[in-house]
């Protein structure tokens, strides 16, 4: 913690000498990773993201964020871990969680109000088998999860960034695809929804240039359960896809298993 003044400007102002010394412009994000892991115990001391406020009730707010962490170490068992990326109101994670008690799920959110709501809603419920976390996806699942910890992750509906410029921006892309498949386990599933046409496209043709260029880690298609007479599973819609639909406007999805030969 930060107890006083004196120790909250040393704080601001080595975050202001790591800002400068590890140019974000520069540094590729692993590159920027090991030069935090080096500063770490510095890092820890003074990000305002560790020290400002203690973790709502069912939040998981690791003690270290540099740490690779196991279903064990945030749930303290080893039942299936599922992730939802941008949980937001957390109606989906909590429909999953109360359907499957024996999966753990963890919601991943950035925005401070929303983690606050899910937790609250989490707690009225009772479950024990769902947390939230308040992070960035693609650091969630590149340094936070541990390889192959993860059965299942979820990306329902998220920010297509229509723009050209702004395509970079979008989260399914050749990089989090590789980090993808290291945080799933064999036989992990992927299940996508857009209710963008264009950046459905976009994912189908990253998912593919993923496979070509990596013909042993490969994500295969499965079928959804309106598809599929054989394979039935309990699969919620979010609130933003029953609003969609009550439009009468389509929801792009699909569902690919993550196969290493």
């Amino acid at each position: 913690m930060i107890d006083s003044q004196g120790d909250h400007a040393k704080g601001e102002a080595a975050a202001r000498q790591l800002k400068l010394k590890f140019s974000l412009k520069e540094l590729t994000r692993s590159a920027i990773h090991s030069k935090f892991l080096a500063h770490r115990s510095s890092f820890i001391a003074h990000h305002p993201m560790q020290c400002s406020r203690p973790p709502e009730p069912s939040e998981f707010m690791p003690a270290d964020y540099f740490r690779c962490h196991r279903p064990e170490d945030i749930f303290g068992n080893d039942h299936p871990l599922e992730i939802d990326l941008g949980c937001g109101d957390g109606s989906f994670l909590i429909e999953m969680a109360q359907h499957y008690p024996k999966r753990n799920f963890l919601g991943v959110e950035r925005l401070l109000g929303r983690v606050r709501g899910v937790c609250k809603r989490i707690q009225e419920l009772g479950l024990t088998n769902v947390m939230v976390l308040r992070l960035e996806s693609q650091y969630t699942l590149e340094y936070l999860l541990a390889p192959a910890s993860v059965s299942r992750l979820h990306l329902l509906c998220p920010d297509p960034w229509p723009k050209a410029r702004h395509h970079k921006r979008r989260l399914v892309q050749q990089e989090f695809l590789a980090i993808l498949q290291k945080t799933l386990k064999p036989g992990g599933e992927f299940l996508f929804k857009t209710d963008h046409p264009e950046y459905f496209e976009w994912v189908l043709e990253e998912i593919e240039l993923f496979n070509d260029s990596n013909p042993n880690q490969l994500f295969t298609r499965l079928l959804w359960p309106e598809e599929s007479k054989e394979e039935r599973f309990f699969y919620p819609k979010t609130d933003f896809q029953r609003l969609w639909e009550a439009k009468r406007k389509l929801i792009h999805k699909i569902r690919l298993q993550y196969c290493s030969k």
